[in-house]
């Protein structure tokens, strides 16, 4: 497999997990505070890659005593991401949040062919235009729903968009960072940093009045962050940002998709959204317009990585 398809696919795993996430998300606030759920994630992903290196390759450890600067401040940038998306889908809904983060991808798009020089053909841009009237017909409804409850939009607006700027700043660094080292050992210090700066926030007693389904939810978001990021940035690492960005656009489908799937189920443990006709037809371009940009991308020469 080329390393193309490689981020390809590490990519859409990355969306498929985070096209689940809002929603669990949304039914752990139930039971746990938003900086204790996020805390959670981190710490328990941090542990998973500690015991794992500190098992099979000890040395590696090294990098927890002198990260580098912006691993460190990648690092915080994700922990902001983190809490601005939580909070963002505490005002809002795991819709609505999914919604507004679209700001992230696209930003990392242009970031990718203005700062990183990535080259895109014409088909490749047709396609991203493609996408980009999907997501305009797919949020439509939706977008109006925030207007109809300011105080909540603009609470979960201000959140959420912090979240996707820092989350931008992050995937920057991280495009730069897996060239020189090991994506997971990236990431153990990435959860790392943030786990540390939050625990004194913590509201602990409320994980001992976790029930068996609570818990099994809280350790699936952990699983989530621990195999999300970790295949988001053995995407970063074989292909271009721009395309990681148009395939990780697609995770907001899913979740309105899955929605959809638990309001026709009239489930009570959620509240939960409809699909209209131009929802449907949006999620149709979003997808066929990523299909498109990844169909045609340019193909690389062969690095020396592909050729031992």
């Amino acid at each position: 497999m080329s390393n193309n398809y490689k981020g390809v696919l590490y990519a859409m795993i990355t969306a498929l997990l985070w096209g689940f996430l809002p929603i669990f998300l949304k039914v752990s606030l139930k039971d746990l505070d938003s900086i204790s759920v996020v805390w959670f994630r981190f710490t328990f992903a941090f542990s998973i890659l500690f015991i794992y290196y500190a098992l099979s390759d000890k040395k590696q450890l090294k990098i927890i005593k002198k990260p580098p600067l912006i691993l460190v401040i990648a690092a915080l940038a994700l922990g902001v991401n983190y809490l601005g998306f939580m909070q963002g889908i505490n005002y809002t809904s795991p819709s609505n949040a999914q919604i507004t983060m679209q700001t992230a991808p696209i930003l990392l798009a242009l970031v990718g062919i203005f700062f990183f020089k990535e080259k895109v053909n014409g088909k490749q841009l047709l396609g991203f235009g493609i996408a980009g009237l999907g997501l305009f017909l797919f949020y439509r409804n939706q977008l109006q729903a925030f207007i109809e409850d300011a105080d909540a939009f603009n609470t979960g607006f201000f959140w959420i968009e912090l979240g996707a700027i820092m989350w931008v700043l992050y995937a920057s660094l991280q495009k730069q960072l897996v060239q020189k080292h090991p994506a997971q050992l990236l990431n153990m210090v990435l959860y790392g940093i943030p786990a540390i700066l939050y625990t004194p926030f913590v509201d602990f007693s409320a994980f001992a009045g976790l029930d068996f389904s609570s818990w099994m939810i809280v350790i699936f978001l952990g699983l989530n962050t621990l195999i999300a990021y970790g295949c988001l940035a053995l995407a970063f690492k074989y292909t271009e940002a721009y395309k990681v960005s148009l395939i990780v656009t697609v995770n907001p489908i899913i979740t309105l998709i899955t929605m959809a799937i638990l309001a026709s189920m009239n489930v009570q443990w959620i509240k939960t959204d409809s699909l209209s006709i131009y929802s449907m037809l949006g999620a149709a371009l979003v997808i066929g317009g990523a299909i498109t940009a990844v169909y045609f991308s340019r193909k690389n020469k062969k690095t020396p990585a592909e050729n031992t």
